[in-house]
């Protein structure tokens, strides 16, 4: 590669692709001031991309200095008829400039001519020069600049996707050379900047005759030799035209620039500059991928290293502003290995990698302290990891992750220093950047991770205020205090109790499943006339579809289809593809659940889940490591799972509660629908009633199985936003009756429709729908012109609400439970939280208590216009629930 760099970019048109590429998000670009910023970033990206990849020593960025140049003095119409430039995108403009300026690039522009004559011009010096020059532009026009030392990139696919021009691949593509490019334009013309070449010649004939004669002016000093009457006629016509054209597309390769080569050496990004550039414009990943040496240009931090000699000289006084946090390594806090924690006290920041620090008797009690209040990052995690200390953490007040959380769950990173970067806080780095990821995470020396300790205890402390004014002005401060916060420490206690595993079960339910599949495996391979890889949809698609001559159903770019609709299909008719089926789901339950609970299990026989409270857009938890909200239910064998959770005590059981219905008991109260409510309030068969109505019946007596089965489909469907396409292909109706069906229900239920027509409307205007308790979920692509967008973010309209208040009911049902449950002194404890369903351990003598007592504080966890139902089961295992 050359010792000489030159990288020559069309600002203009660089800067319309960039913005245009991210027009469906153009609204959640938008800084702090009010101003529209996609276009600036689209722009950056670029410039990244760019930098990288030809590493150049000099760089300019070239735009228009207005739309009267030397070209509309010769053609008034030159480029006229161009949509007008959007408002949105006309003011970033400056703001372009001003990143170029911070990222110590030089830009241009010169009164009468073009960008593309600026480049032109230092492309011919930088040739002579000896330089290596790369134009970049979203303009075709460039191309004609194509040398042995000058290549043309051109933007095809938003800012990041480029096509690469020199002469041979000019030539390979069209057939003629770079300079000839001119002599082509002139005779189709260009109706982008709208100047007509000669009439009926467009391109294939413009590109036909520049390679017989060359050049406009050699085809006009043999106009004999041109075949075709009609084509004779109009070039003879059309002389001037072409000319004049010519001179058009021909760029001004000797524009009088005052600027020279040497004045766009490239030196690198002025870091103080940039970095507020970033703050301004909100660009929280353009910050956060800042090296550390970069960061190292912020405030230098302060902090004290803690030891045994000066852990007891910390003196914390009743109202004293207190922020800590606990490192360790790894996701999963109930087996992560500590290595270090940070407490800020007031303004003194206090680190130390010693963690039994902690359990002095002075800083356990203060963490223990119910009078002094804490402010942390993942109280749920902090919790846990100090109980495994034995310290109980008292009195949080602040948790960034909640808080950020609950303002935007688009955002629902578990790193502090990205949370902190999207609430424009910029002094701390993600832990990505400090340690390093994959094989090449470390925990650094002690200066470097005392400094990030001393950032993150800063973060959290300076984000307290401006978080809380967010939540206040979003009227979400109540859901923060009293649902998210207390919760996150019932999860956590839920999360230490564990639930217990009987191993036994497991080892067994594996050896049996094991010998199942291999009995399945040797009959497939029987069926098959050979052995092959089962699990290899390849090798399973070339036995069944090449081999077998199976009916091909559907095709992927790597071969034929294995999925299991396409399985499904086919397995009424062959055999082998049942047992292909069988042999998956098998294969499933022996991996995914029995094999991985057995490796989930600790020394204490329990599996202490994780959930993840600040994952899901709607609000709804998670559960991983392991996963126990996915254990199988639809299937016996994947049922019998279940055997395996039992109480941790002699004669005591497992008791279950759940909600019958919830989703649409939340959609007949919000809605308003009288005829939904009516049957809900009189204990009616929802489903049942649904079908009556829609299939016109006298009474829910002749509602048949199937017309009760396609009711229960519309019913769920509707609170998913399904379309008629969805519902038949649920049903297997025809999409005609689908249709049918639920033009029907949305007459017999006209609440519901208003309701999701004015979902989507509000959501339209405001940016994003809320729960009863004001969970916000933003959409920004509600306005979205592409229709799959749109389409997707107004069924979201539709049923966040719904999805979102029911989780919002379990969880004050679970602050709610816990607390009666300390209140009478009962022995029971509240292990798991699937979806809509509350499982217990208890001993036998407060089975009838729990009997009565759950369903009553879950039937009143929230008002509703209707009632709430709640099915109560126990027995020995979660199997044997009855």
């Amino acid at each position: 590669m050359s010792e000489k760099r030159l990288l020559l970019i069309d600002g203009n048109s660089i800067t319309y692709k960039a913005f245009f590429a991210l027009i469906n998000q153009v609204n959640s670009f938008i800084n702090n001031e009010g101003i529209h910023t996609n276009a600036v970033f689209g722009f950056n990206n670029m410039l990244n991309i760019m930098l990288d990849k030809f590493k150049p020593t000099n760089v300019l960025v070239a735009f228009d200095a207005g739309k009267t140049t030397f070209r509309t003095e010769m053609y008034a119409d030159y480029k006229a008829g161009r949509d007008k430039t959007p408002d949105e995108l006309r003011e970033q403009f400056d703001y372009v400039k001003e990143l170029l300026k911070n990222r110590g690039i030089k830009y241009y522009q010169l009164d009468n001519y073009e960008a593309d004559d600026i480049i032109g011009t230092l492309s011919k010096e930088a040739d002579q020069l000896g330089f290596e020059t790369t134009i970049v532009t979203g303009d075709n026009d460039l191309t004609q600049l194509c040398s042995d030392k000058t290549t043309v990139s051109i933007s095809n696919r938003g800012v990041s996707g480029v096509v690469r021009y020199d002469t041979d691949y000019v030539k390979e593509i069209m057939g003629i050379t770079p300079a000839q490019i001119i002599d082509w334009k002139a005779l189709k013309g260009d109706s982008s900047d709208n100047y007509s070449g000669v009439t009926g010649v467009g391109d294939k004939t413009a590109l036909k005759l520049v390679t017989q004669f060359g050049s406009v002016e050699n085809l006009y000093e043999h106009l004999d030799e041109v075949s075709g009457k009609k084509l004779l006629e109009h070039l003879t016509e059309d002389k001037e035209s072409a000319f004049l054209a010519k001179k058009l597309a021909t760029i001004n390769r000797d524009a009088p620039i005052e600027i020279t080569v040497d004045d766009t050496v490239y030196d690198g990004d002025h870091i103080k500059e940039l970095i507020n550039f970033y703050r301004e414009m909100n660009f929280r990943k353009f910050l956060s991928e800042m090296s550390a040496d970069q960061v190292e240009t912020m405030d230098k931090v302060n902090f004290v290293e803690l030891n045994s000699d000066n852990v007891n000289d910390i003196d914390v006084k009743d109202g004293a502003n207190v922020s800590f946090y606990l490192g360790m390594d790894g996701d999963n806090y109930h087996t992560a290995d500590y290595i270090g924690f940070a407490l800020k006290i007031d303004e003194t920041n206090y680190i130390s990698r010693n963690i039994e620090l902690l359990m002095d008797d002075n800083l356990k009690a203060l963490l223990e302290s119910d009078k002094i209040s804490k402010n942390v990052f993942d109280g749920k995690r902090t919790y846990v990891g100090l109980n495994r200390l034995g310290i109980k953490l008292n009195n949080v007040d602040f948790d960034l992750l909640l808080a950020s959380y609950l303002l935007d769950t688009n955002d629902n990173s578990y790193d502090l220093g990205k949370v902190a970067n999207r609430h424009d806080y910029f002094d701390v780095q993600s832990d990505e950047d400090v340690y390093g990821k994959g094989a090449k995470r470390a925990i650094p020396d002690d200066d470097i991770l005392f400094d990030h300790f001393a950032r993150k205890v800063n973060a959290i402390n300076s984000l307290k205020d401006k978080l809380f004014d967010e939540l206040k002005e979003n009227n979400q401060l109540d859901l923060y205090r009293d649902v998210e916060l207390p919760l996150s420490f019932v999860l956590a206690r839920m999360e230490i109790a564990g639930v217990v595993i009987n191993k036994d079960i497991l080892i067994s339910m594996k050896s049996k499943i094991s010998e199942k599949l291999l009995e399945i495996k040797e009959s497939i391979y029987n069926d098959a006339g050979e052995e092959f890889n089962i699990a290899s949809p390849k090798q399973l698609g070339e036995i069944l579809f090449d081999k077998m001559q199976l009916p091909v159903v559907k095709k992927t770019k790597t071969g034929y289809s294995t999925a299991v609709g396409v399985l499904e299909q086919l397995a009424p008719d062959y055999p082998i593809v049942e047992k292909v089926l069988e042999y998956r789901k098998y294969s499933k339950i022996l991996s995914t659940y029995v094999e991985g609970l057995l490796s989930d299990i600790h020394v204490d026989n329990k599996v202490h889940t994780r959930y993840l409270q600040t994952l899901t857009q709607t609000g709804r938890l998670s559960s991983v490591d392991p996963n126990l909200q996915n254990i199988p239910v639809r299937t016996e064998e994947g049922r019998k799972i279940r055997q395996a959770f039992i109480p941790s005590e002699n004669n005591w059981q497992i008791f279950s509660s759940d909600y019958s219905q919830i989703e649409l008991r939340v959609l007949a109260s919000i809605s308003g629908d009288k005829n939904m409510q009516d049957e809900f309030i009189h204990n009616d068969d929802i489903h049942a009633s649904t079908a009556r109505r829609i299939f016109g019946l006298s009474d829910n007596s002749e509602v048949t199985p199937e017309y009760r089965r396609q009711a229960k489909a519309v019913n769920f469907g509707i609170v998913y936003g399904i379309s008629d396409f969805g519902l038949a292909k649920n049903t297997g109706i025809s999409r005609s009756d689908a249709k049918e069906f639920i033009e029907k229900y949305f007459a017999e239920y006209p609440g519901v429709k208003k309701y999701m027509e004015d979902s989507v409307n509000s959501a339209k205007e405001k940016g994003y729908v809320e729960t009863i308790l004001h969970r916000r979920r933003y959409l920004p692509d509600i306005n979205a012109k592409n229709f799959n967008l749109r389409s997707f973010a107004e069924r979201t309209a539709m049923n966040s609400p719904i999805q979102g208040s029911a989780a919002d009911i379990i969880k004050i049902a679970m602050i709610k439970m816990e607390q009666e449950l300390e209140k009478r002194n009962l022995k029971a404890k509240m292990l798991l939280q699937v979806h809509d369903e509350l499982i217990f351990e208890a001993p036998s003598e407060e089975i009838e208590i729990l009997e009565e007592l759950v369903p009553k504080v879950m039937d009143s966890a929230v008002k509703l216009n209707v009632p709430l139902n709640v099915k109560s089961h126990y027995g020995n295992s979660w199997y044997s629930l009855k």
